[in-house]
């Protein structure tokens, strides 16, 4: 077992964000990582929490704290027992230390200030799909974190039964 190492994973709770969370766990996490949600909410969100971390993004929320839904409320998250399952059997099997950051603003550039803010080794996010209209149109968070972001990147493609 070498260095424990960081790990970020954006999450937004949809299927392929689902999907780059297992990926993560079952092929990239060893024992003793440390796994980090990152979770980007829109800039007009409001919840109590927004006011005090705006600019700098939530304090590390440890698992333990972050099941409890009151918590995930205050950030504006709404909490997913799939997620939730997942990430408490690699906080046992793998002894992974699972916690979760809250940034608020725009996905693409909060998850390359996440990079550097909390040191990743690597970042996993997933991938929609978009075609290459929408992908002009809309603009691609992976595409764009990929290009950006200061450590490696891995992009879990959607597989046809997590499309949205």
């Amino acid at each position: 077992m070498g260095k424990a190492r960081s790990v970020g994973i954006g999450m937004d709770y949809s299927a392929t964000s689902k999907s780059a969370l297992r990926w993560a766990v079952d092929n990239l996490i060893e024992e003793g990582d440390r796994i980090i949600l990152i979770h980007v909410e829109p800039p007009k969100a409001t919840n109590t929490r927004k006011q005090l971390f705006e600019d700098t993004g939530s304090p590390l929320i440890p698992l333990e704290e972050f099941v409890e839904s009151n918590v995930s409320k205050q950030y504006g998250l709404t909490s997913d027992p799939e997620v939730l399952d997942i990430l408490d059997t690699v906080s046992r099997t793998k002894r992974a230390k699972v916690v979760a950051k809250v940034y608020w603003g725009d996905p693409r550039e909060k998850l390359c200030d996440a990079v550097q803010d909390l040191k990743l080794d690597s970042l996993v996010v997933g991938s929609r799909g978009l075609g290459l209209i929408k992908r002009v149109l809309l603009g691609s968070v992976s595409n764009y974190v990929v290009t950006n972001a200061s450590c490696p990147v891995t992009v879990v493609k959607s597989t046809p039964s997590s499309k949205p």
